[in-house]
Parts: structure tokens; sequence; C-alpha cells
């Protein structure tokens, strides 16, 4: 005999779904695994307490993933993000058939994208991280920010450009630095 309301296995069936979705997406900001799980967590907290007001017509992940930006963005708002990228997402990068040498190659490149990164706007790093790192659509991506698709669109150029142009300077800086 099943003992949950309709709205309690509504919820549980967003959480077991989704989860790995609002992990990763906050995790991507954090950088920190006990910081992205509380986090989560307080996104299903949120998610819960305005399941009542979700619009059917919104695609249920872009909602949830909205809560999990805001939640986030409140975070922020409190501290400064410490990190953008877990170890795992670099790992695809990296094959056990590489030398020591390209193994520090990989880490110094991983390192100029996150420096990179962290001086780019805010705006441009959150649609960096969902259309490059959590590989979501222009619309989606849209949906989650509160933006037109076209801002994202705009947006994730600039934040390319921008990177290009960082990521140059950073290794031209690493070359002189490891010539001499």
């Amino acid at each position: 005999m099943n003992h949950y309301s309709d709205e309690e296995q509504r919820i549980a069936q967003i959480y077991d779904r989704y989860y790995l979705d609002v992990y990763r997406f906050i995790m991507c900001f954090t950088g920190h695994k006990s910081e992205a799980e509380d986090l989560t967590q307080e996104t299903f907290i949120q998610v819960l307490k305005s399941l009542p007001t979700y619009n059917s017509s919104y695609p249920l992940k872009s909602w949830v993933l909205s809560i999990a930006k805001h939640v986030t963005i409140d975070q922020h708002r409190r501290r400064k993000f410490y990190h953008l990228f877990k170890d795992s997402y670099f790992q695809q990068l990296i094959s056990s058939e590489r030398s020591p040498s390209q193994w520090m190659e990989i880490k110094t490149e991983r390192q100029m994208v996150e420096k990179a990164l962290l001086k780019v706007k805010p705006t441009y790093r959150a649609v960096f991280i969902l259309r490059a790192i959590n590989e979501l659509s222009i619309k989606e991506t849209a949906e989650v920010l509160g933006y037109s698709e076209s801002k994202v669109k705009v947006t994730y150029l600039r934040t390319i450009k921008k990177l290009q142009t960082l990521l140059h300077i950073e290794w031209e800086e690493w070359k002189h630095e490891s010539t001499n």
C-alpha cells in the first residue's frame, strides 16, 4: 500500500529525475562537493515550496535549473565562488596513455581556463557553463537564465571571444615563464 500523497510522489519523481543535473550545474559554479550537495538540497526545498505555482507550459527541467541558479546566486552573494569546475569535467580530456609532460600540460590548460573564466563577467560565465559544460541548448539556457535566445547567442559568442583573448595572454605568459 502506498503511503505517500500525490504531491510527495511528484517531488520524489522530480528529485530522482533532476538531482544529478542540478548537482552538476551547481558543482560547476562552486567546485566543492559538500557545498554543491548543500545547495542541491536547498534547491529541492525551494522546488517543493514553489511547486504549487509551477506553470506546466514551462519545461520542468528548465524551471528546476532556474531555481538552482537563484539558490546558487544567493549563495554567491553571501560569499565568493571558489572554483568553477570539478575535476571530472577535465578527466574526459585525459587519456591513461599520456606522458607526464602531457598530463602537466593538461593541468596547466585547466588552470588557465579556470583563471580566464574567473575574469569574465558572471553572466558570461553562467552562459558558458550552461552551454559548453552542461550542454544545454540555446533555448534551455535562455529559460534557465531568463534571457532571450538572442541574448544567449550574443553572450556566448562574446564569452568565447573574451576567453580566447584571455587564454592567449595566459598561454604567452606561461610560455615566457617556462622558458626563463
